[in-house]
């Protein structure tokens, strides 16, 4: 093995080793994020379990954050809308799922009693703030 090969070798080695790390990061961080929004559900009276099915978690998030039924069917509208391959229809449904998504976040955390900065945290880090909603103090607010 030449020099230049046994160096291509090693960076490959540390680049995998790197990838590994990294992935092994992701995977705790999700799995933190997955008991963080159980733990939500059940602050909220709702069953940790509700929080692991996709678009039904969805509903019951609606529901803990009081968000009338209206506010689903929207997201599923929306949801929709991004899947037709019309450019124009696939913005709009675009622009719906923002509204919404900046909204039930608002509303979510006003059921939890969260202030301004709590809102705007949870906005533009979700992650981060719902490991703090999920793992922290806050109560729901009935």
């Amino acid at each position: 093995m030449t020099q230049t090969e046994a160096a291509y070798a090693m960076g490959g080695a540390m680049l995998g080793g790197m990838f590994g790390v990294l992935t092994l990061f992701l995977i705790v961080f999700y799995i933190l994020l997955i008991i963080a929004e159980w733990k939500i559900f059940t602050k909220a009276g709702e069953s940790g379990w509700k929080s692991l099915i996709p678009f039904y978690s969805t509903y019951i998030l609606f529901k803990i954050s009081k968000l009338s039924s209206g506010w689903f069917i929207g997201f599923l509208v929306g949801t929709i809308l991004t899947c037709i391959q019309v450019d124009w229809v696939m913005l709009i449904g675009a622009i719906a799922l923002i509204v919404i998504g900046i909204y039930s976040t608002i509303k979510l955390a006003d059921a939890f009693g969260k202030g301004t900065a709590f809102k705007v945290g949870l906005i533009l880090l979700p992650s981060i703030f719902t490991l703090i909603l999920g793992f922290g103090s806050a109560e729901y607010q009935e």
